[in-house]
């Protein structure tokens, strides 16, 4: 039975229905969540996503003074209903550079990345409509939280990935006690979708073909992130750079911002860059074409979290309404900005620094961006496919051999 059907569920959540990111005036009930896209206004060659929409105007007045706190519960008005049980997410450090440049640090999160946000919300949408388990397909961060989330819920969980995941996140999944099942990439969303039209499980990553969509929940939870920037700023920021695969983050980012200043919050919206892989580059693709989205082909690369070779609407919507970019960046700038991070005691994998390393690649901000600069680093450098991998034997050294080490000399 669906929490939904139990008359003692209850909710802070001001949620009230889903609509379609192509036509907004298309709505749909909030509940079931629509896990393949609108189906009224998707179409044979593109699957368009849902946002979720709130009775704005219900809004706490104190909601946004309260006391930070860690764990999405301190948003739960403007988000889907958090019913399943969290683990502390969120109220991640806002870090300054030397030059005045602020990393948001999601490697701080419980299981070391934003996904963290994003599954909360999804894995509490799987339990509040009754799913029988949840189901991702993921060789990175997506995967290890996703069944973190399930496991805290008590739901099962499947993960579909790849054999060349880092050991790293391998053992991670395995450990929150996932089944993890390695096939050819053609054959996972077919799996997926009988998973869900069979067993009764609920994706929390996409199972379209045609273009991204994924969870319509889920990346209401990345609205917190802004948020959060907004109240250790004191304002909005001038300018948010991030790394972008699929373009939830992007989005929800873009989202929480473009909600702040209606709501008396802010006086402005920042512009938002996503930042890809030049191995891929989907939503660049898009961008540049005028498409809604773009498939592209993805070559190999160390920023293996954000390589993707289709892309989705929900990243153009955020690039539209901010007036921000998409741009590419090579692994050596990626691998550049990930080693000015580390100088600075902050260690992230390779596609985590993309964001960085997008706004370092790409020269100094627009003259009529006066403000601060946040670029958003999302994942713990533990989750690398280089990390772990290099042994290093014992060093049979003299004292001499030590100060010579230490000072140079």
């Amino acid at each position: 039975m669906s929490l939904l059907d139990d008359v003692t569920y209850s909710t802070d959540s001001l949620a009230t229905a889903q609509r379609s990111l192509r036509d907004p005036d298309v709505r749909h009930p909030l509940w079931p969540p629509l896990t393949a896209g609108c189906p009224v206004t998707s179409t044979d060659a593109t699957a368009y996503p849902l946002d979720i929409d709130y009775a704005y105007d219900r809004a706490p007045a104190d909601l946004f003074t309260r006391p930070p706190a860690h764990g999405l519960e301190r948003w739960a008005p403007l988000l889907p209903p958090l019913v399943a049980p969290g683990l502390g997410e969120g109220d991640t450090p806002l870090v300054e550079l030397a030059d005045g440049v602020w990393i948001k640090d999601e490697s701080r999160n419980p299981t070391w990345s934003h996904k963290d946000r994003l599954n909360r919300v999804a894995v509490s949408a799987a339990v509040a409509s009754g799913a029988r388990g949840i189901v991702v397909s993921s060789s990175g961060n997506h995967g290890a939280s996703a069944a973190a989330y399930a496991a805290r819920a008590g739901l099962p969980c499947v993960v579909f990935t790849s054999p060349s995941a880092p050991p790293a996140v391998a053992s991670h999944v395995r450990a929150y006690g996932a089944t993890v099942l390695t096939v050819p990439q053609a054959d996972v969303r077919p799996f997926m979708r009988r998973m869900t039209a069979e067993l009764g499980y609920q994706p929390v990553s996409s199972v379209t073909d045609t273009a991204h969509t994924g969870h319509p929940f889920g990346p209401e939870g990345y609205k917190t992130i802004a948020y959060e920037i907004v109240l250790a700023l004191g304002g909005a920021p001038a300018a948010v750079h991030l790394p972008t695969g699929y373009g939830e983050l992007l989005y929800g980012v873009a989202k929480g911002f473009q909600e702040l200043a209606p709501l008396g919050v802010t006086g402005s919206v920042p512009r938002v860059y996503a930042t890809e892989p030049s191995a891929a580059g989907a939503l660049t693709t898009a961008m540049r074409s005028g498409a809604d989205t773009a498939r592209v082909p993805a070559g190999p690369t160390a920023a293996y979290a954000i390589d993707c070779e289709i892309g989705g609407y929900r990243g153009v919507v955020a690039l539209r309404a901010t007036g921000g970019e998409a741009r590419t960046v090579t692994d050596p700038q990626m691998i550049e900005a990930q080693a000015e991070l580390a100088a600075q005691g902050l260690w992230y994998e390779v596609s985590a620094a993309a964001g960085l390393a997008g706004l370092r690649a790409h020269g100094p901000k627009p003259a009529d961006e006066d403000g601060p600069v946040v670029c958003v680093a999302t994942s713990s450098g533990y989750k690398d496919t280089a990390t772990a991998r290099d042994a290093h034997a014992p060093m049979d050294l003299a004292w001499e051999d030590v100060k010579a080490l230490v000072t140079g000399e």
